[in-house]
């Protein structure tokens, strides 16, 4: 039976609640707005399946990827609308061709993050972008296993725990499957998300310097969100949400709010690892050890490793750790050039590390509710500067 006595170590994939023959588990958010297995101990036959799919249990050992590519989208559209080179779309696209099926990301009509699949190259667009809110799997594992049980070639991507559960919720290699993973950072707290959503468009409708402070009747709608835009280039990539609100006499007024990720709120939390998930601290499968075929992300370092290359338009770090879809994708028009692995390592540090846990995760968290997302992310931010400040002047007068 699976039983979370420790929160860092459960990372949130729900391969335990698929697997349930008895389906007596669920997951149930904590304080924070992580989700965590809860057992109907009643109905629980203690079958241990639940056990044999978690990836915090399972264990396996580092994987040294075979080659490391820096890697386009031939087509420039889809690059531009991709978060960075374009890559997930090229192989989404391949696999499409064959007729098969793909999994991803997308948002739900709350703005939620969940998984689902598409057979159809138009689908892939809401799969495109990175979406920085660990993502609900669903039943989306169950769906890949029907899938690749009826002989469909299946893309499945998701975070590096994801995979690995799914590859142990398989219980056996397929060679019709392409598991794809990502560098990840971590994973935000759904909570925080929600909570940002709600300031942020509640300011907007009642500030006094809002284009939608005379229309306030009338309900304000999200039309897009963007976590990568790349209106000021790819490395100084912004958040971008679209708001819209109906006027009386039937138009729609629309608002564009965009900043460069380190002025955005949400960004600031995310990149200052405050949001994260307690698991994402200790990431049991850095290293390789998701069991991935292929590992995507951006080519950070690539202006100092390949100058000549880097138009800041995008460029997606290829990493490939399975012969045979090295040969597949042998002869696909992606590929810019090979290096090592260490060549990269030092610009892209979450290939093989964990972040660490800031000292003000708990009070950023305890403060959550009391007073609101801005007000809690102004006072942590502020005891950050403070505690910086205390080091400084110590070291000033101890030396």
């Amino acid at each position: 039976m699976i039983k979370i006595d420790d929160k860092s170590r459960c990372c949130g994939c729900a391969a335990c609640v698929q697997c349930c023959p008895k389906q007596c588990i669920s997951l149930v958010a904590d304080k924070e707005g992580f989700s965590y297995p809860q057992v109907d101990v009643a109905l629980c036959i203690d079958c241990g399946k639940c056990e044999k799919v978690c990836p915090e249990l399972e264990q396996t050992e580092n994987y040294f990827p075979m080659h490391v590519y820096a890697a386009v989208n031939p087509v420039e559209e889809v690059r531009e609308k991709s978060s960075s080179g374009g890559i997930f779309t090229f192989l989404a696209e391949a696999v499409i061709a064959e007729g098969g099926v793909v999994f991803g990301a997308r948002f739900d009509n709350d703005w939620n993050v969940i998984h689902d699949y598409t057979e159809t190259r138009e689908g892939l667009a809401a799969f495109r972008g990175s979406k920085y809110v660990q993502s609900k799997t669903g039943e989306t594992f169950k769906q890949t296993e029907q899938f690749l049980k009826a002989g469909r070639r299946v893309l499945y991507s998701g975070t590096p725990c994801q995979i690995k559960a799914l590859k142990l919720f398989l219980r056996k290699e397929y060679d019709n499957l392409l598991a794809v993973d990502f560098v990840c950072h971590g994973v935000p707290s759904p909570k925080v998300w929600n909570m940002y959503l709600e300031e942020t468009i509640a300011h907007q409708g009642d500030g006094k310097n809002s284009v939608f402070s005379h229309h306030k009747q009338e309900k304000m709608v999200i039309e897009s969100i963007n976590f990568r835009s790349k209106l000021h280039g790819w490395k100084k990539y912004s958040f971008a949400l679209t708001l819209s609100k109906a006027t009386a006499d039937g138009e729609k007024n629309t608002v564009l709010l965009s900043s460069i990720f380190h002025e955005n709120a949400y960004m600031q939390a995310f990149l200052a690892n405050l949001s994260l998930r307690p698991s994402c601290y200790g990431c049991p499968v850095k290293g390789g050890k998701s069991g991935s075929d292929i590992t995507l992300g951006d080519f950070w370092g690539i202006e100092f490793v390949s100058s000549e290359i880097d138009d800041d338009k995008g460029i997606s770090l290829l990493i490939i750790n399975n012969p045979e879809i090295e040969e597949w994708l042998r002869g696909k028009e992606c590929f810019l050039s090979e290096y090592s692995l260490k060549e990269i390592l030092g610009y892209n540090t979450c290939i093989s590390n964990s972040v660490a846990v800031p000292v003000n995760r708990d009070y950023f968290f305890h403060r959550l509710n009391e007073v609101g997302f801005y007000n809690t992310l102004r006072q942590t931010i502020s005891v950050r500067l403070t505690d910086r400040i205390r080091r400084k002047f110590y070291r000033l007068f101890t030396l």
